[in-house]
């Protein structure tokens, strides 16, 4: 006679809570943590990422959801995002479609947030879009919603270069949406990085498919470039990080994000020539009325194509790249974060345009910007 063995059936036991539990993040209502630390996690943040599908949205909703975060991602091409479900658990990622002219989907966006990033913006103008349309009128519609429904934490992404006097339309209005922004949240936080690199980007890869375009103003102009994923992370750690020192809970914040060297075209393209073991380029530097006439002639394509407005910022210098002022770090350290230099990474991102031949070949590095990490051949 067989005999099913008893066992002790014990209670579920239920998840006990202590202090570190409870979070009041500053400007924001108190959340509770729970479940296991990452992917599976709860942090208790809602966030809304405008401009998901960009390509610094991508990797913020990659930490965001990584830490636990809820991440509402507002679209216009459900294709555009749907990459975007396996970065979080499952329900974490929410697509929500929108658009920038229809307050209600906004508002339906963000209204059970407690955190929305603005990261929308465009490089070029479009027949339905302008530079202004997109980088104030946007901005401020989704700030006043944002305000009208109690949102804590607005943090709005900027550009590095934004000025109001600058010959670029793209940085003016950058400038302006940042004004629009503080007019109706007075303490947003704005962030103002450089110019990105890293997979997909519009820098390395570009300069390697075409590097005459980069020639203009005969490569001269000193930029400095920084990671996407630097920039996703020091986006990511504005959520959990008390107030910074010396700085008024009830005033705006401007973050400062700029790459940590200085450099110039000419230098990317010499660095991208020794990483992919091709001949430097000897492209002609084209005269700048001749780029813009074609590029203005070149907007009536269907396709996105280079711009006349990014062409005036071939020939405008990064702020912080001023003879003095290469040692400037902007506010990294208020991070805790270290910004990668281009050298350490460069290899990830070029080593597609190497030949069969010379593809697992050891890394060199121009002599002038040679770092210990790699073995640099004489």
């Amino acid at each position: 006679m067989l005999r099913t063995a008893q066992r002790a059936v014990k209670p579920l036991q239920s998840h006990s809570r202590g202090l570190a539990d409870l979070v009041v993040p500053p400007r924001s209502k108190p959340v509770i943590q729970y479940g296991p630390p990452g992917r599976s996690a709860v942090s208790g943040h809602v966030a809304t990422v405008f401009g998901a599908s960009s390509f610094l949205g991508r990797y913020l909703i990659s930490k965001l959801a990584k830490a636990g975060t809820q991440v509402i991602v507002p679209y216009r091409d459900e294709y555009d995002v749907r990459h975007l479900k396996v970065m979080g658990d499952l329900g974490q990622i929410v697509p929500l479609e929108w658009d920038i002219r229809n307050p209600t989907t906004i508002e339906e966006c963000l209204r059970h947030s407690d955190v929305v990033y603005n990261l929308v913006g465009r490089d070029w103008e479009t027949k339905h879009f302008s530079y202004d349309d997109v980088n104030v009128k946007g901005a401020r519609t989704i700030a006043e919603i944002a305000a009208a429904n109690s949102v804590s934490n607005f943090i709005h992404v900027s550009h590095l270069n934004a000025a109001h006097d600058s010959p670029s339309v793209f940085y003016r209005t950058k400038a302006a949406g940042e004004d629009a922004v503080r007019e109706v949240l007075p303490n947003a936080t704005i962030v103002r990085p450089a110019q990105f690199y890293g997979h997909e980007d519009k820098l390395l890869n570009s300069m390697a498919f075409y590097p005459i375009l980069w020639t203009l103003n005969h490569a001269a102009t000193r930029i400095r470039p920084v990671h996407v994923l630097d920039v996703a992370q020091a986006l990511s750690n504005l959520i959990a990080l008390p107030s910074f020192p010396g700085a008024n809970p009830s005033n705006s914040l401007t973050i400062d994000l700029p790459g940590p060297t200085v450099h110039s075209y000419a230098s990317l393209l010499n660095l991208i020539a020794s990483v992919t073991y091709r001949p430097g380029t000897r492209a002609p530097t084209i005269p700048k009325s001749a780029m813009l006439a074609v590029t203005k002639a070149a907007q009536y394509a269907w396709w996105p194509l280079l711009s006349p407005d990014e062409v005036e910022r071939r020939y405008i210098n990064d702020r912080g790249t001023a003879e003095g002022e290469e040692t400037w770090t902007g506010d990294w350290d208020r991070f805790g974060i270290i910004p990668e230099e281009v050298e350490n990474v460069a290899i990830t991102y070029l080593r597609r345009f190497r030949s069969a031949a010379n593809y697992t070949r050891p890394v060199l590095l121009p002599a002038t910007r040679g770092t210990p990490d790699y073995h640099i051949l004489d």
